[in-house]
């Protein structure tokens, strides 16, 4: 499976910049035998949270059309990264999936929310675990939002239902940089699974964002790994390796 992985500066609070910027990246740097693109946390606004009420989307009706048009585009299943959504009179971070049908394949809203960000004042937490879900050539993944890799059992069911690849999406900040690095080795280790992580980049005015977007194997050996500048992390994964691992 080949998956590139789409790093890059989130402008804050302007969703047609960050639409516009994505649009560039695939049409610039997308190889034309991609399996996977992966794009980062809150792409659409960023964290311009004290803005969200107005500029956030509704029910994905802006994003999933955006992404799922790239999707069929580019024959390319799409890790959506997460964007900040309204439903039912609530801001959620929803992190969301679609197949190259164009086809909505996951959903799920951010369990735990960022005391240190002010996430708690302006969004709402998800209260469903996630699920494992199928990409195109029917390989079992996950989809994971930042701060919720710092609690194991996030990872854990999805894992033990057999999911092969966990998909962390992010805006994480330089100044954890270490805990990044260390708790995705963890992840992919203690659950024999390919950890696939994505993060933003660059300096919105309130938080500088790590980058370091990572592939590590179920060894927990590093496949591929950017630093802290805009860039594209292709890696090709043998997802045979899982069952392996687990056998041992």
């Amino acid at each position: 499976m080949k998956i590139q992985l789409f790093q890059f500066h989130v402008a804050y609070g302007n969703t047609e910049e960050n639409e516009t910027k994505i649009t560039n990246w695939f049409n610039e740097y997308l190889d034309n035998d991609t399996d996977v693109v992966v794009l980062p946390e809150m792409w659409n606004n960023g964290y311009a949270l004290e803005e969200l009420e107005d500029k956030a989307d509704i029910s994905l009706k802006r994003s999933f059309p955006f992404i799922s048009q790239l999707a069929k585009e580019f024959n390319v299943d799409i890790v959506a990264g997460s964007v900040s959504n309204i439903k039912n009179e609530n801001v959620y971070n929803t992190a969301f999936s679609v197949n190259k049908d164009g086809e909505l394949i996951n959903e799920y809203d951010k369990v735990h929310l960022v005391p240190m960000l002010r996430e708690p004042d302006f969004l709402c937490g998800g209260n469903v675990v996630p699920e494992p879900f199928y990409l195109s050539d029917q390989t079992l993944v996950t989809q994971i939002i930042c701060y919720d890799l710092r609690f194991p059992e996030i990872l854990r069911y999805p894992a033990r239902k057999g999911a092969k690849i966990a998909f962390y999406v992010a805006q994480w900040p330089s100044s954890r940089l270490d805990h990044w690095l260390s708790l995705l080795k963890a992840r992919a280790i203690e659950n024999d699974i390919f950890i696939v992580a994505c993060n933003s980049c660059g300096d919105d005015g309130h938080t500088n964002y790590a980058g370091n977007s990572i592939v590590i194997n179920p060894n927990g050996e590093i496949l591929g790994h950017l630093d802290d500048k805009e860039g594209v992390l292709t890696t090709h994964i043998d997802v045979d390796l899982v069952d392996q691992q687990r056998e041992y």
